[in-house]
């Protein structure tokens, strides 16, 4: 499956509404043959490789000293055939969604994230895009992002395989 990257938000994304003081930004879109919904495609796209739970268990061990919140965890994971908002959608909560996309949060006082998984349906195949914005709060948000952005993207990558 081939991955493509871009630093543009998709064209007519929910997640656009809140791209306003946000300092990073990525977009990874893939082109599949499926008939999974949307709720099922968002299931399906968290489900992180071992290696990358065990970078999160370190990472989790880290914030916490720092006193961040610990956020993904496969403990914690909500699976659902439908994420109303206001739920849980495996790791995040979802604050917006429409038949075309699902919008997730995790507000800290160092950082706030957003994550959407957004589809568009052509004919007898399906384009996924995954589009991640983060605002530092202030310097912690960013000291703390700066070391993860690069395991960040390689994850990322990984969820669509």
């Amino acid at each position: 499956m081939k991955v493509k990257r871009t630093n543009n938000i998709p064209e007519y994304s929910i997640i656009s509404k809140d791209f306003i003081g946000f300092q990073y930004c990525d977009s990874f879109r893939t082109v599949i043959q499926t008939n999974n919904s949307l709720d099922r495609i968002t299931t399906d796209l968290f489900q992180t490789p071992k290696w990358a739970d065990f970078l999160m268990t370190i990472r989790n061990a880290v914030v916490r000293l720092a006193g961040l919140t610990a956020g993904g965890n496969k403990k914690n994971t909500y699976v659902s055939d439908y994420y109303p908002i206001g739920s849980r959608a495996v790791y995040f909560t979802v604050i917006d969604r429409n038949e075309n996309e699902i919008l997730m949060a995790e507000n800290d006082k160092h950082l706030n994230f957003r994550v959407s998984v957004m589809v568009n349906r052509q004919d007898d195949h399906l384009t996924i895009h995954l589009t991640t914005l983060v605002k530092y709060n202030n310097f912690l948000g960013w000291l703390y992002f700066f070391p993860v952005k690069p395991f960040h993207r390689l994850i990322i990558i990984s969820l669509f395989k």
